[in-house]
């Protein structure tokens, strides 16, 4: 029986997940297929990844299948959806489609990283359309935090999908555009087969506050502030910035910018036209000579990054900027799952100068950028798919959107997770391979997966540290000199109080002579004795076994 044509979508990241956001779009008979590739985000490594920057998904599905990947297309400027192209793009090599502001993000992010390839990006904004082997692809504008947002519509010959990206409908935005309520009626009535849909705000009821309350919201908050104003944001947030600025301008403020980020992002936007009408921001050496009533800062550090500027103004490490008992520092922005504790830590440091915080929930000063359940329906309304997809959240979130779109009269909700191939034509939505996937870790200047970057060894180190030694022989296998131990990472003293190199020293004498000479000249099985016998010392009077290397030398 001949094969024939599908049309099929699979996610290598952001699908049981919030991050990492990669989907394949592929077309053709099985072992025939062509790709696009929607998005290619990272997500961010917490305390049980020590040292890893940047966590990205594994494309090694696209080895194979390289040749037939035919472009990449961005819906946004969020890491999570773009940031792992700088890194993954060198092993594909073909066109990416982008607006003009990812375009330029992409371009400050590469500068900023010393990025080797330089991406040719096409610009690829709403109302635009390329035809990429057998996709036709329009952009549509929708509303997010950030500039440029834009859905795909992916026309087949087997039927249209609407893959969303991230999503809102807010009707009074701080910075455009609106979702094009009016395309997406129009492209509902030429018929939908697929919605893949944002499924982040899934689990909450009703409609996203608008943009433009959180800017009244903080406007009145640094007209009713009596000293200094920090606000804390994400610093992709542009339609935000503004808003501070404007309402600063309007209380007789002037604007300070603290971080890298947030600079980089607010020069793209400058470049864009996005920022006119704005009074210039301060310079960093100017800030002392402003009288505390009369400055607004806006500065990255929202999620506890400890090397971002609220971290720094926490500690008082900042060289020329700092704040004082009696000023306000807002956090306008949520906090991402697993930021808890450092956004905490922040927190008291700055209680602990007498700063007085803000947060979402004392005061509307954040808002999401993602749709929720009322909103979904309207796009349900909107389009009438005959398949709704939920993506981007975790299994929670992916759940409650498929009873939404099942209760909403969807009837072909398909569950899907990472690495499934699901085929949305021809026939049912149904779920027909598994292909290879996971996560890679960027660390320093080097990218591999757990084992080649040796993050298990890394987090063994992390939780018992390390002992080297060095036994040196002679020509009768005596001790040539005494072992030299080091230890790194354990307690200084053991619960005797005695120093514990001195008691792991012992430990190695004792490994070494309990050897009968003549055995010793087998130096393998000698290292290892005294490997052991430093790990089990340790242990008897730590609790922990370190990691041992051990070098043994005949001279």
């Amino acid at each position: 029986m001949a094969q024939e044509e599908e049309l099929v979508f699979l996610p290598l990241g952001g699908v049981g997940e919030i991050g990492m956001n990669l989907g394949l779009y592929g077309y053709g008979k099985p072992g025939n297929r062509q790709w696009i590739m929607v998005d290619c985000g990272v997500t961010f490594a917490g305390p049980d990844l020590p040292g890893v920057e940047l966590i990205l998904p594994d494309i090694s599905f696209l080895a194979e299948e390289r040749r037939n990947l035919k472009a990449i297309i961005i819906t946004h400027a969020h890491e999570d959806h773009y940031g792992a192209l700088n890194d993954l793009w060198p092993g594909l090599n073909v066109p990416v489609y982008a607006s003009p502001f990812t375009a330029g993000m992409l371009e400050a992010k590469r500068d900023y990283e010393k990025a080797r390839s330089e991406i040719p990006v096409t610009v690829f904004k709403s109302g635009d359309r390329i035809n990429v082997g057998p996709f036709s692809i329009e952009a549509v504008g929708v509303n997010h935090s950030i500039p440029e947002p834009m859905s795909l519509v992916i026309r087949t010959p087997l039927g249209t999908v609407v893959h969303t990206g991230d999503w809102k409908i807010d009707l009074e935005p701080s910075l455009g555009p609106l979702t094009d309520e009016t395309r997406f009626l129009q492209i509902g009535e030429e018929g939908v087969l697929a919605l893949v849909c944002d499924s982040t705000n899934a689990l909450r009821d009703g409609v996203s506050p608008s943009e433009r309350q959180v800017s009244e919201s903080l406007a009145k908050i640094i007209a009713d502030a009596e000293g200094r104003v920090g606000i804390t944001t994400f610093s992709s947030n542009v339609g935000r910035i503004r808003s501070v600025a404007e309402a600063a301008e309007a209380a007789g403020r002037e604007v300070l910018l603290l971080g890298s980020s947030m600079k980089r992002v607010v020069s793209v936007a400058r470049d864009l036209g996005l920022m006119e009408g704005l009074k210039p921001f301060l310079a960093e050496d100017e800030f002392g000579y402003i009288p505390r009533d009369k400055v607004v800062v806006i500065l990255t550090g929202s999620q506890g990054e400890p090397r971002a500027a609220l971290a720094k103004i926490a500690r008082d490490e900042m060289r020329n900027v700092a704040f004082s008992a009696g000023d306000t520092i807002v956090f306008s922005s949520r906090t991402i799952p697993g930021n808890e504790k450092a956004i905490n830590d922040i927190k008291n440091g700055l209680i602990e100068q007498g700063i007085h915080i803000v947060t979402d929930g004392e005061a509307l000063v954040h808002v999401s950028g993602h749709p929720r359940r009322n909103e979904l329906q309207q796009m349900y309304r909107w389009l009438n798919p005959r398949i709704v997809v939920p993506v981007h959240g975790e299994a929670a979130h992916l759940t409650a959107h498929a009873e939404l779109a099942r209760h909403s009269g969807i009837a072909d909700v398909p569950r899907l997770r990472n690495g499934q191939m699901l085929r949305l034509a021809p026939g049912p939505a149904e779920v027909i391979d598994e292909t290879p996937h996971g996560r890679i870790f960027k660390d320093g200047m080097l990218i591999g997966d757990f084992d080649e970057m040796g993050i298990g060894e890394r987090r063994k180190l992390s939780f018992a540290g390390h002992v080297s030694v060095n036994v040196v022989l002679d020509n009768r296998y005596d001790f040539l000199n005494d072992p030299v131990v080091v230890p790194i990472g354990l307690p200084e003293f053991d619960d005797e109080g005695d120093d514990m190199s001195d008691v792991l020293y012992d430990s190695v004498l004792g490994a070494v002579e309990s050897i009968p000479r003549p055995k010793r000249r087998d130096l393998a099985t000698l290292q290892e004795a005294v490997r052991r016998a430093v790990r089990s010392t340790a242990n008897q009077v730590w609790g922990k076994k370190p990691i041992v290397t051990v070098f043994v030398t005949k001279v």
